[in-house]
């Protein structure tokens, strides 16, 4: 009973009979470029290093950059503490396929850019309105029909979502996005 009583006590003041819980750690979103071989079975083996670990990728998009010494970049935008994307540039550097990693977010200065393709259908007042939204954006309209526009614009992430989300009322039917394409600024490449 004096236990109890004890207890009831302690909780009712606010204060843990537990030692304090762990100190909570800021997530951070962080871009790698990473420069890989071209070859069968590099991307499902990079991506499997982030399922397998249970990290998560926000964005991801894959090209071939020289044909000639069949190297790919494979940007990936992913978000985690400080540690856990120490540990995600560590096990990627370890990878036979990978020949360098860079972390552009900590790097310097990078340039970031998306791609996205919006189609709007209406008719009247929202169709006029779509198209002085886009003029705005500087998107351009690369397809059109009697009922609908689809609009391409490339920015930022947040220049991205502000378009999409005006485009919401205007009668936004689809939206299809390539995923983040970064490169750091100045004279230095990835693989240097």
């Amino acid at each position: 009973m004096v236990i109890s009583k004890n207890y009831r006590k302690q909780s009712r003041t606010g204060k843990s009979v537990y030692a304090p819980g762990p100190k909570e750690e800021t997530i951070e979103s962080h871009t790698l470029a990473i420069l890989v071989r071209n070859e069968p079975g590099v991307l499902a083996r990079v991506i499997g290093l982030f399922a397998g670990r249970g990290y998560n990728i926000d964005s991801l998009t894959v090209a071939e950059t020289n044909h000639m010494s069949h190297m790919s970049r494979i940007t990936i935008v992913c978000s985690g503490t400080p540690q856990v994307i120490e540990q995600i540039k560590a096990q990627l550097e370890r990878m036979v396929c990978v020949q360098s990693v860079r972390d552009l977010t900590t790097f310097g200065p990078h340039v970031e850019r998306e791609l996205a393709l919006v189609k709007v259908a209406g008719d009247g007042e929202s169709r006029i309105e779509a198209l002085r939204t886009a003029d705005i954006f500087r998107a351009n309209v690369v397809d059109t029909t009697t009922d609908s526009y689809t609009f391409e614009v490339t920015g930022d992430v947040s220049k991205i979502d502000a378009f999409v989300e005006l485009m919401q009322p205007l009668g936004l039917i689809d939206v299809s996005r390539t995923g983040i394409a970064a490169i750091s600024r100045g004279r230095s490449a990835i693989g240097e």
